[in-house]
């Protein structure tokens, strides 16, 4: 076993493990940073030592053969526990790093949070670059994005895989165009909401968990409403409201932002209060590593300004 261990690269086993979590080869080169050659030349050492194809197309895609899906919990966990013995041996030193965070956000989490957390990496570690992009919209793809990111910044409430750390909260509030007819005195009441026509914005990676707006909504017996214009996209929605008869319920933080853009105004309603909270979503096999260690806190320092800076309605 030794002899056959000293002909084989220890990297590959990055390598392997990149495969076959990923199950592409141009995403498994991206997380390893090395080129599709490159990527390519380890997965055919790597299908010579096991004796195994390992990645094989399957339409437009790949999957792992059965000899590679039962090599998954083995390989990750020699990862994970050589991560173990040799990540904390590592240091973050975030004046002379050159280190590329890669975040991923909410479209909602990325117009509070990308400016501040931003200005901070610049300020604090001028070296590192910052990477952002949204989450993925499929939920069965939410852990493979883990894996690829330093850190996920969403929604709370879904049982998202991974770690979690709560980073600022919010509540909806109904917003209209500005005179619209059925305002009386800058409020709505259910009569209202029941006779108006609805803009929503879907969610896709909650996947079928109601959401608190739906609770809240199905309460008063509101869950019937009219939907009229459903969007894949929070900040569209105000956009859709515009000039219109439709209401649609958004963040507070992004109502303010479009109000006096869009000529649209807060409506009151008789529901409570629908809060919601935005919250880091992490690997397992992060969790030590010092330099997202390091950025966890850096988020929670940019949350603190955040909720600090929250004017009341």
């Amino acid at each position: 076993m030794r002899e056959r261990l000293r002909g084989v690269d220890a990297n590959l086993l990055l390598a392997l493990h990149a495969f076959l979590e990923e199950r592409n080869l141009t995403h498994a080169g991206e997380r390893m940073t090395m080129s599709q050659p490159a990527m390519s030349g380890a997965l055919q050492r790597l299908r010579k030592h096991l004796g195994d194809d390992l990645l094989v197309r399957s339409g437009r895609g790949f999957v792992l053969t059965p000899f590679a899906e039962a090599l998954r919990p083995a390989v990750a966990e020699a990862v994970e526990a050589a991560e173990a013995l040799l990540g904390n041996q590592r240091e973050f030193d975030a004046g002379s790093s050159s280190r590329r965070f890669t975040v991923s956000m909410s479209e909602y989490a990325m117009t509070v949070l990308a400016e501040p957390l931003t200005r901070l990496i610049a300020e604090q570690a001028p070296g590192c670059s910052l990477a952002l992009d949204p989450v993925d919209a499929r939920r069965d793809q939410f852990e493979t994005q883990l894996m690829r990111r330093d850190l996920i910044v969403g929604p709370l409430g879904f049982e998202f895989p991974g770690r979690t750390q709560p980073v600022f909260t919010d509540h909806l509030v109904c917003i209209v165009a500005r005179g619209h007819a059925r305002l009386r005195e800058g409020a709505l009441d259910l009569a209202d909401l029941r006779a108006m026509p609805h803009a929503v914005a879907e969610f896709a990676a909650a996947g079928p968990r109601r959401r608190p707006l739906e609770v809240e909504l199905e309460r008063v017996g509101l869950a019937d409403r009219t939907v009229l214009v459903r969007l894949t996209s929070l900040l569209a929605l105000p956009f859709a409201v515009a000039g219109t008869d439709l209401c649609a319920f958004v963040p507070s933080r992004l109502a303010r932002r479009c109000l006096p853009v869009l000529d649209l105004v807060v409506a009151a309603t008789p529901l409570d209060p629908v809060r919601i909270t935005e919250a880091a979503h992490w690997h397992p096999r992060r969790e030590q590593d010092p330099a997202v260690v390091w950025l966890r806190r850096l988020l929670h320092d940019v949350a603190v300004v955040v909720e600090d800076e929250a004017a009341p309605d």
